[in-house]
């Protein structure tokens, strides 16, 4: 029987252990290797090649989702499994767009882990409950008939071209070169933009792009 290879990254060293005697009783789970933080992380997947990383996110040097981002660029076959303390749906959102294939609370039983490694090893992507009922309610809540249509349609020509440059990366210095406008004005636009939208930050500006189809990952 092929057993799943897991890598486990957590910078404190008791979580490592305890997550290690719990994996290791299992007849089809093998941990092949332990990291501190997230740079060693990208290390051991590079040197490994684990089936599963299981990310801690709050990591000195790298953080749990720099390491995922650079593991899913470079090791895209490995599947990522991020251990958090937060429960906040937009947090997973965060997550999944770094590449993360699921997400487990750390205070979740064993056997929630356990589903959670199964799900994503067999290709699927794992949700902590609470996480998925505030989720689906949000996604209900903004395909509510012509809500998203009509905030859209509330911006103007060059919100929209702006909208589009900030979700794919750009700095405001980068979108005023570009549109051949001043800093101070493109700052402006983003501002009416993310008022308009209800968006709060530039992840929020990427994920509402993603759902438009404006950009893709």
């Amino acid at each position: 029987m092929n057993k799943i290879r897991i890598l486990v990254a957590d910078d404190h060293v008791i979580v490592r252990e305890g997550v290690r005697l719990l994996l290791q009783a299992q007849p089809d789970i093998e941990v092949v290797g332990e990291a501190s933080n997230g740079a060693v992380a990208v290390a051991k997947a590079r040197e490994l090649s684990p089936d599963i990383v299981l990310m801690d996110i709050a990591m000195p040097e790298m953080n749990g989702l720099e390491a995922t981002a650079a593991i899913k660029r470079e090791l895209p076959q490995i599947h990522v499994l991020a251990l958090t303390m937060h429960d906040d749906y937009e947090y997973f959102l965060e997550l999944m767009h770094h590449g993360a294939s699921g997400c487990v609370l750390k205070g979740a039983s064993s056997a929630e882990l356990l589903a959670a490694i199964h799900a994503v090893y067999e290709g699927g992507v794992y949700i902590h409950p609470s996480m998925a009922k505030n989720l689906v309610s949000d996604f209900v809540r903004r395909m509510e008939p012509g809500e998203d249509r009509t905030r859209y349609d509330g911006l103007s020509d060059r919100e929209r071209q702006v909208l589009k440059l900030v979700a794919e990366g750009k700095t405001s210095r980068q979108v005023a070169d570009e549109l051949v406008l001043s800093v101070n004005t493109v700052q402006t636009h983003r501002a009416h933009i993310m008022e308009k939208l209800n968006l709060h930050n530039r992840a929020d500006i990427v994920r509402y792009a993603l759902r438009k189809g404006l950009i893709t990952e």
